[in-house]
């Protein structure tokens, strides 16, 4: 049986056609294990980007690799994220010639009379891009509304005006996505 644990499962709009062509996977992106849950299609790699709040970017730092959880929200074919200005994850990305961004939604547990066959339903995307800084002002004003009002709708115009200051210690990263891949676990035991 499963057990649902998200009963908010949201349909999600269809994307325009222009953007519906799918991820084309290349040997990093490529779903290896259980080939057949994997997703190339730019609208189930949307979906899930869409319904997730927190990312987890894995990036290098001198030889030691990191994987940073963080906010993020996604507008058309980019991902966004932002942090202090100060932040070493930030400043390192900055740098990076290439990440992984990844978000998983946990969907249900997946109980069977066998331990080897239990497991957990789940819709995950793992994306690859080069990172940029967004540098304009308002154009960063702007990717902070576009956060502002995916977290909180509405929320935007009743908040006082940004500050030179706050826009100044705020860095926002941006990723165009070159690769994609989702993998998906629906239904109940097998």
């Amino acid at each position: 049986c499963s057990i649902s644990l998200r009963g908010n499962m949201r349909s999600f709009p269809s994307l325009p056609r222009e953007i519906m062509k799918a991820f084309v996977p290349s040997p990093r992106s490529k779903v290896k294990r259980l080939p057949k849950r994997a997703h190339y299609d730019r609208e189930s790699v949307y979906a899930i980007l869409d319904a997730g709040f927190i990312c987890h970017i894995g990036y290098v730092m001198g030889k030691q690799p990191f994987v940073t959880p963080t906010a993020y929200w996604r507008e058309g074919d980019s991902v966004y994220w932002h942090g202090s200005s100060k932040s070493r994850m930030l400043l390192q990305q900055e740098k990076s010639p290439e990440i992984c961004l990844t978000v998983t939604m946990f969907d249900a547990l997946v109980v069977a009379r066998s331990g080897f066959h239990k497991s957990v339903n789940y819709r995950c995307a793992m994306l690859f891009g080069r990172p940029y800084k967004v540098e304009k002002p308002e154009e960063k004003l702007a990717k902070m509304e576009a956060f502002v009002e995916r977290v909180y709708p509405g929320r935007w115009n009743q908040l006082r005006p940004v500050t030179k200051q706050e826009l100044k210690a705020m860095t926002v990263l941006g990723m165009h996505i070159e690769e994609a891949s989702a993998k998906v676990r629906t239904g109940p035991p097998i």
